[in-house]
């Protein structure tokens, strides 16, 4: 066992919140699982094991109950998936530093939330509004996204959702449904490029016990979303997450600096 019993209640306690308020856009909660397990353990293989586990357990429910009240096509969904499985199992091959996956992970994330934050509080732009972009655009957006999040270890939808977005490419609720079909896809390829790296550490008990937690707070969390959540609520969750997130990650796991 890793973790001593205190640890381990504190950690339940976090990744279930995380989970309720995550799922609630289409995330994993990825990133802040990383950052909590960052406090309490030393390892860092099984800090990203464990982490992209969780992520799995949320997002499996988050997208079925996505696809069964039809707010998810697959068709739609397709040409992002298709290039970012390989790029993903790729990023998640390579064998990055402590301090350099922090990092990348930080300034990614707050560089992904400024554009939503700009988006969501300008009173000049349609919440509701969307374009439309030639299909290379999906293609090339899920390659380099998935790429990013194969290397930090998450699904890569926290990084997609803002940019998707603050470009306007479909509704609200429909871009939540994405990211959580997109965490899915590239959660399993990063899976099994931790797998081919030999850097898959999973301490059983922690685990189940974290797996379970995350699995209620998923359930609870997209509930409230597809009932309570406007689309311009959906998208003020999403960017102020995005951003605590990323700051936390950059200052405190990449730089040390408190």
């Amino acid at each position: 066992m890793l973790l001593s019993t205190e640890h381990l209640v504190l950690l339940c306690l976090g990744f279930f919140v995380v989970a309720t308020l995550y799922s609630s856009v289409g995330f994993g909660g990825g990133s802040s699982y990383l950052a909590l397990l960052a406090i309490f353990l030393v390892s860092f293989f099984p800090i990203r094991s464990i982490a992209l586990i969780c992520n799995l357990v949320v997002v499996s429910g988050s997208t079925f109950l996505y696809f069964k009240h039809g707010h998810a096509k697959l068709k739609d969904f397709l040409p992002f998936v298709i290039s970012s499985i390989p790029l993903a199992y790729l990023g998640a091959t390579f064998r990055l530093s402590e301090n350099a996956f922090f990092i990348i992970l930080g300034c990614s994330l707050i560089v992904s939330s400024l554009a939503l934050v700009y988006q969501t509080f300008s009173r000049k732009v349609d919440s509701e509004r969307t374009k439309k972009y030639p299909k290379g655009f999906s293609f090339f957006i899920g390659g380099a996204i998935g790429l990013l999040s194969g290397l930090v270890g998450i699904g890569g939808g926290i990084f997609l959702a803002p940019v998707l977005n603050h470009l306007q490419w479909g509704k609200a609720l429909k871009i939540a449904a994405l990211a959580s079909f997109f965490i899915l896809v590239n959660s399993i390829s990063g899976l099994m490029g931790l797998i081919s790296a030999g850097t898959l550490e999973l301490p059983l008990k922690e685990t189940f016990i974290l797996a379970t937690c995350v699995f209620l707070g998923g359930q609870l969390g997209i509930r409230l979303s597809l009932k309570r959540l406007s689309p311009n609520g959906i998208k003020r969750v999403t960017a102020l997450l995005v951003l605590i997130v990323g700051i936390r990650v950059l200052l405190v796991n990449g730089l040390r600096v408190w």
